[in-house]
């Protein structure tokens, strides 16, 4: 999946690179890789489906 987020090192929006959707710990959805500049972990919190 393509996800995009901020990389702080970068200090701007990049494409994670290798995207993978993990839950948190406390049951949230989020989106994380690496940035394709700096190798860095990049997260990006998701929706949740709940209504």
């Amino acid at each position: 999946m393509e996800f995009e987020g901020y990389c702080v090192k970068c200090k701007k929006k990049v494409a994670i690179k290798d995207g993978a959707v993990k839950q948190t710990a406390n049951g949230r959805k989020m989106a994380q890789g690496t940035c394709p500049v700096c190798k860095t972990k990049v997260t990006r919190f998701l929706a949740s489906d709940k209504k």
